[in-house]
């Protein structure tokens, strides 16, 4: 059900006349918002919520690091915070705030804390007051943007520091949670697309940004709550690593929906559209440390850390293992405070991973990677697969992957969706738990995965390691898990695999199975086959339509991410989807004879790019 929260209430507006407040030789310090104590002063049923938008100097990586002057909202009285102070109420609670505009040269347009979706508009130095009676629990966003009055027209910019969370609690309560609230700022540039940063860019979670977010501990076996609120206009495709996490509800500034228990999917990476929320539950049942981040490389790459005040980043390539990632990461700890072992290993299974390169003359980096497979026959290979090379597992069979690295620069590999133990995730300097990490990859070096696959599915494995060069160069690949003592069938079980080639001046091609043409596929007529899709692009959403001719056909959805899907949501369906950034899905197709077409292209295309003709007979 989709409820609005907001019902007109008796609703002010003051508009104070007061001279326009003038630039302070010393702004204040932005304190980083943890979102843990809520705003305002509850007294008979009202919440009264003083706030003041004002410049304040906001340090994202720690209290003695690099800073910016930029427009922050905060209580009067205390300090400006980022996000803004979290408005937390119970149902039936009548929140009446005023917002002050202290910015000496811009109007202040605030939208979410008005009813029915009204806006706030205040001049320089003014004062404007509202009331309203949210109809709805669930988790929701307000927001604040400048307007063009002066040297603040700042075309192309990114200022979407001022927001924070509304949370409406039932009348009951609620078990424990976490709040977090991404804000994004930068001068103009896209942060999104766009592998040649702005001249500056902050991307935080709770006001900081990785390695300096919040470290969060997490007891083994219980149930971990978070709402999470993107208070940017940027997508951002959600990951988190060695678990599923059930979606509980979906919404935005001026509505929630909340799924019912029965159709909460299991996901590992959730794409949050500009300016939504979502609340999630995970329980995380294997010790170590884990990640929750972004997808989007460019809003987790190392050159964000450090660049606020200016274009000089880190150099790059990244080499030690603790300066690989920077924005939108947050780090939690589950401590094995009940002895915890991973599965018996019998009956393992060993297989060899290649990370392999060759020269690659017209791309971004001179050179192309990739992997084989090492079959332990003959000298092996000596070049990358020019497709990403399928590893086919099986359920419940242990088995290590050696990764042996033959490329000229360190690496580290994630096994993306895997249910597995920390120390084998993936992620250098930080798996595994305490002073027992995994160390990066160095050339010449191996490092083996212990894996023991828990359900069959659909699943990537990729570099986490100098993402924006070895993503590029082609440094993933797919995951098929089977039921035991299955076997691939090629005929009926088909793998897609998109990522993009980047040439060196800028710019940039889809490819499907390392591949920009497309091909003839053949199905046999009046069979079940498994469409399985993967995008493990960089920055790319990706359009799928089944059809014949121009007209999409019906496909039945069967899997995200691995998990199959709640009954409820397994119907026939037009055969067309967007993929988000490291995401999966499966759809099955019984076609008749004839000939069909699969089109595969990066959603802000017009046209296919790759193109398959699928001849059924």
């Amino acid at each position: 059900m989709r409820l609005s929260p907001l019902v007109p209430c008796a609703v002010l507006l003051l508009a104070a006349r007061a001279e326009p407040p003038r630039l302070p030789a010393a702004p204040p310090v932005v304190h980083p918002n943890d979102n843990l104590t809520p705003a305002g002063a509850l007294a008979g049923g009202t919440l009264e919520l003083h706030l003041v938008a004002q410049p304040a100097r906001w340090q994202p990586e720690a209290d003695d690091g690099p800073g910016i002057v930029v427009a922050a909202l905060g209580e009067e009285g205390g300090a400006p915070s980022i996000p803004a102070p979290l408005v937390r109420v119970r149902l039936g609670t009548r929140i009446r705030a005023t917002v002050r505009n202290a910015l000496p040269d811009s109007t202040l347009v605030v939208h979410g804390l008005s009813p029915a979706g009204d806006s706030l508009v205040i001049p320089p130095g003014q004062t404007r007051e509202t009331g309203f009676v949210p109809a709805a629990s669930g988790t929701y966003l307000y927001w604040a943007t400048r307007g063009t009055e002066g040297p603040a027209a700042r075309g192309g910019a990114e200022e979407e520091q001022l927001a924070g969370a509304l949370v409406v609690d039932p009348p009951e309560g609620v078990a424990p949670d976490r709040v977090w609230v991404i804000n994004i700022w930068s001068d103009p540039g896209d942060t999104t697309v766009s592998p040649r940063r702005p001249r500056g860019s902050v991307l935080a979670i709770n006001g900081r940004s990785w390695p300096h977010t919040e470290r969060v501990e997490a007891a083994l076996g219980d149930s971990v709550r978070w709402r999470w609120v993107n208070a940017s206009r940027r997508p951002h495709p959600m990951h988190l690593h060695g678990f599923y996490y059930r979606m509980m509800a979906r919404g935005g500034a001026l509505a929630d929906t909340v799924i019912p228990p029965g159709q909460q999917r299991l996901t590992v990476t959730e794409v949050m559209r500009a300016r939504t929320t979502m609340a999630l539950a995970f329980a995380p049942d294997r010790p170590g440390n884990w990640l929750f981040h972004c997808h989007l490389i460019y809003h987790v790459l190392p050159s964000l850390r450090g660049d606020i005040a200016s274009a000089a980043g880190a150099p790059e390539p990244h080499h030690a293992p603790g300066d690989h990632m920077a924005g939108l990461v947050l780090g939690f700890h589950v401590p094995n405070t009940r002895g915890w072992s991973g599965p018996p290993r019998i009956g393992t299974r060993t297989l060899r991973l290649l990370a392999l390169e060759e020269p690659r003359p017209g791309s971004l980096h001179g050179v192309r990677m990739g992997f084989a497979v090492d079959s332990g026959r003959g000298p092996g290979a000596t070049a990358p697969d020019p497709a990403a090379p399928l590893l086919v597992l099986h359920r419940g069979q242990p088995t290590d992957i050696r990764v042996v690295n033959r490329l000229a620069e360190p690496t580290a590999i994630h096994w993306h969706g895997i249910e597995l133990e920390s120390w084998s995730d993936g992620v250098a300097g930080w798996s595994g738990s305490g002073l027992t990490v995994a160390p990066m990859i160095a050339p010449g070096d191996s490092f083996t995965a212990r894996l023991t696959l828990p359900r069959t599915g659909t699943f990537i494995y990729h570099t986490h390691f100098n993402d924006d060069r070895q993503l590029l160069a082609g440094m993933y690949g797919p995951i098929v898990v089977l039921p035991p003592r299955a076997r691939f069938d090629p005929a009926t079980d088909h793998v897609f695999v998109a990522g993009i080639e980047a040439a060196a001046d800028g710019r940039e091609a889809l490819l499907v199975n390392g591949s920009r043409a497309g091909g003839t596929l053949r199905f046999r007529a009046g069979r079940a086959h498994r469409l399985r899709f993967i995008n493990i692009t960089p920055a790319h959403f990706v359009r799928i339509t089944w059809a014949r001719d121009t007209t999409p056909l019906e496909w039945r959805p069967a899997a995200k991410d691995g998990a199959d899907l709640p009954a409820g949501q397994t119907a026939l369906r037009p055969g067309r989807t967007v993929l988000g950034l490291g995401q999966a899905e499966d759809y099955l197709v019984t076609p008749a004879p004839g000939t069909y077409r699969l089109l595969l292209q990066r959603a802000a295309r017009r046209e296919p790019e790759a193109i398959y003709t699928v001849e059924v007979r």
